[in-house]
């Protein structure tokens, strides 16, 4: 039953993503300059996210929500920021592709996306917590997606 909710969340994230690519493009605003520039900076700064995210996590990477069983717990580089920052970096590029698809549609996917993330980092932080007792007080002291922002509160 876990690793099928694992699968469905993961095929569900990469639907979102795919409709946020190839949605037919909207005329909520038009494509002007500084939208243009904007999604270029917010889509660079995801994919950065991302990259820095798996290359951090080496050998803890998995697509799937499931830790690895015996996996380090990964605290330093980008994750000594944000706990998620693979799925910020998701979210971050999502922005991307809605300001450069202009539509309704955009939107609604990336605001999907964006839930679905945020199910699916509360699910995998229990297990993490689980596997590593020391999680919560790094949940505690880093942001969920955002440096600062989102923090665990510490069990006493």
């Amino acid at each position: 039953m876990k690793r099928a909710l694992a699968l469905s969340l993961v095929t569900v994230q990469f639907l979102l993503l795919g409709a946020l690519a190839f949605l037919p493009h909207g005329s909520l605003w038009s494509p002007a300059i500084g939208i243009i520039v904007a999604a270029i900076t917010l889509g660079l700064v995801g994919g950065a996210l991302v990259v820095l995210g798996v290359v951090s996590l080496g050998p803890a990477l998995t697509a799937s929500p499931i830790p690895r069983e015996d996996a380090p717990l990964v605290t330093e580089g980008v994750y000594g920021l944000m706990r998620s920052p693979i799925y910020a970096g998701l979210m971050t590029g999502g922005v991307a592709l809605v300001l450069v698809g202009a539509s309704a549609w955009h939107v609604v996917a990336w605001l999907a996306l964006v839930g679905l993330l945020s199910v699916k980092t509360r699910w995998e932080e229990r297990m993490l917590v689980a596997e590593h007792p020391d999680y919560l007080s790094y949940g505690a002291r880093v942001g969920r997606f955002f440096p600062g922002i989102g923090r665990l509160a510490e069990r006493g």
